[in-house]
């Protein structure tokens, strides 16, 4: 698979782990910075609904997609970027700008420093500690978006 079209379907485990998240910050609990990533759907147009890990880096806050080009991805492309986060009763709505390769490394190092205990799976083995040209070399396969 190519890594601009990788995506790394979610096994039974995670799906519940991901219902159990999801479940607890839509009542305002939030674990270690998740959030429920909202997005509409780009062939139905209906909300689609995915727990995320939100990155605040250097004051700038990111969505980074460790399975790849996912279904929400892709929703959020179609949506020209638009999303909400929610925790509990509170909504922010968003615009993402999607980030180019050569802007990933320091951001999928971040990354990986706060949550490569939930998310190391999915990186075969490159953490923080990669290289830039490491973490350069994977980045077509991990979206990263910045919120604005």
């Amino acid at each position: 698979m190519s890594a601009t079209r990788r995506y790394v379907e979610a096994g039974r485990g995670a799906e519940l782990f991901n219902t159990l998240v999801a479940w607890l910050t839509a009542r305002g609990l939030s674990l270690f910075g998740s959030r429920v990533l909202a997005v509409r759907g780009r062939r139905s147009g209906e909300w689609r609904t995915v727990p995320v890990n939100l990155l605040t880096h250097e004051g700038a806050r990111y969505l980074v997609a460790p399975r790849g080009h996912t279904q929400w991805v892709r929703n959020l492309r179609a949506a020209g970027g638009t999303g909400e986060l929610r925790l509990g009763r509170r909504t922010e709505v968003f615009v993402a700008d999607e980030l180019t390769d050569a802007d990933k490394p320091e951001i999928l190092r971040a990354y990986l420093r706060r949550w490569k205990f939930e998310v190391g799976v999915f990186f075969e083995g490159v953490d923080h500690t990669a290289s830039d040209e490491t973490l350069l070399a994977i980045a077509p396969g991990y979206p990263v978006f910045r919120l604005r």
